[in-house]
């Protein structure tokens, strides 16, 4: 098998260059992207240039500091809300060491701007030893919350609890994941 082809031209060729040119450097006017900076000129200028655009370290701080506009407080991720969904991460199933929130035993949750919440709740089984005081002592934790009015529980059996249901947390801390 040969490189060139049966007519003798070959298919490409080889040019060793010894010393070339540099290319010229690019050059960016950071004073174009950058409201009110100095036009680029000697290297002391530059310097000041990138100090006025270096990235600090804290650079997170004032983004994961805000919280979410236009949120009413008992929609969700609203503080109302919040605060039932930590009550509610508060109970736990007594035969799993797992919460009822990330256990997926919380079906649904709301709150009208009177702050009367609702929760539809289930159990593992309907043959649960706590199914007669779990539905009252998440109306009573959820009741607890400041803001809250009054709380009502819906014990609901379709969809019945799976444990596909449950959060990933719940499933890392049975030793499922």
């Amino acid at each position: 098998m040969t490189d060139t082809p049966p007519d003798d031209t070959p298919r490409f060729t080889v040019e060793e260059v010894s010393d070339a040119p540099t290319p010229p450097r690019a050059r960016v006017d950071v004073s174009a992207q950058i409201p009110g900076a100095p036009a680029l000129g000697a290297d002391g200028e530059i310097e000041k240039i990138a100090d006025k655009v270096a990235r600090k370290a804290d650079y997170l701080e004032g983004f994961l500091s805000q919280q979410p506009t236009g949120l009413t407080p008992h929609e969700p991720g609203g503080e109302l809300y919040e605060g039932v969904i930590n009550a509610l991460k508060e109970i736990f199933d007594p035969e799993i060491p797992v919460n009822i929130y990330e256990l997926g035993l919380i079906y649904g949750v709301e709150i009208t701007p009177e702050g009367s919440a609702s929760i539809t709740m289930t159990l593992t089984t309907p043959h649960c030893p706590v199914a007669e005081s779990m539905p009252g002592e998440v109306e009573l934790r959820v009741s607890a919350v400041p803001g809250i009015r009054d709380a009502d529980v819906a014990l609901v059996w379709d969809p019945p609890w799976d444990p596909a249901k449950m959060s990933d947390e719940a499933r890392l801390e049975l030793g499922m994941l």
